[in-house]
């Protein structure tokens, strides 16, 4: 379809990462490319959403790191989830009319906010669109469980494993990373939170994961020596992604 051509670069990311989790026909890839946008760039560090805020729009992530977090006592912070490129990490906030958590970029970001009645809108006209929507809601749980096992039961040497290994799947699925490299922006305080560990705990870990030749680092971009054994370390499959293409 000629009009396809004519797709911002903005839009696209949106439809390379639904199109990766549903089927798209290329009415619907149109469809979702004359969503309105208001752009913003965020800096490093800052709340993009936050807890007990009521949204009237959805954020769209379109370049940088973005995250889930809860405080909790103390000024202490468990990180949900990372978000990527195409990723809607508030899309309940349709439905739901207070955010229960808060959003966050943890390096450089510029995100779009999509009014909720262009998206309840363009879900009614196109069905699969809505479908495709459900699925991308439905997989965030399936990470969030996923992220439960791990925090709760994983040892640290597969905690981190295991987040290395799905953010380095989902970068893959979005042509973000090479193969092999894996770019994560992050703190050894960030990655601690999001794996429950201390900056010491996380730091030896990652020496670890250095000795065992699964991995080198430099500064913040690792390289992926051995992704078998580093699966297997980290006790991942990526089957609770719901990728529709597997990682070659």
């Amino acid at each position: 379809m000629e009009q396809m051509s004519q797709v911002s670069p903005d839009h696209a990311r949106l439809i390379h990462q639904l199109g990766s989790i549903a089927v798209l026909d290329d009415a619907d890839r149109l469809a979702l490319a004359g969503l309105p946008f208001r752009l913003k760039t965020v800096a490093e560090n800052r709340d993009i959403a936050r807890e007990g805020s009521r949204r009237t729009e959805v954020c769209l992530v379109l370049e940088g790191l973005v995250c889930r977090y809860k405080m909790v006592a103390g000024g202490r912070r468990q990180i949900l989830s990372f978000h990527l490129s195409g990723d809607l990490p508030d899309l309940q906030s349709i439905h739901l009319d207070v955010m229960d958590h808060s959003l966050s970029a943890l390096s450089a970001a510029r995100v779009a906010f999509i009014p909720h009645e262009a998206i309840r809108a363009l879900s009614r006209k196109r069905p699969a669109i809505g479908d495709a929507l459900m699925r991308h809601a439905l997989i965030d749980g399936s990470i969030f469980r996923e992220w439960i096992a791990n925090v709760g039961r994983r040892t640290a040497l597969e905690r981190i494993a295991h987040v290395m290994c799905e953010t380095y799947v989902r970068m893959r699925s979005l042509n973000l990373v090479s193969e092999g490299e894996l770019e994560l922006p992050l703190t050894q305080a960030e990655l601690g939170d999001a794996t429950g560990l201390s900056n010491v705990h996380v730091n030896r870990t990652l020496q670890e994961l250095r000795r065992l030749g699964l991995i080198t680092t430099l500064k913040k971009k690792h390289t992926i020596v051995d992704w078998d054994q580093l699966q297997e370390t980290a006790d991942f499959d990526s089957a609770y992604l719901h990728l529709r293409y597997a990682l070659t």
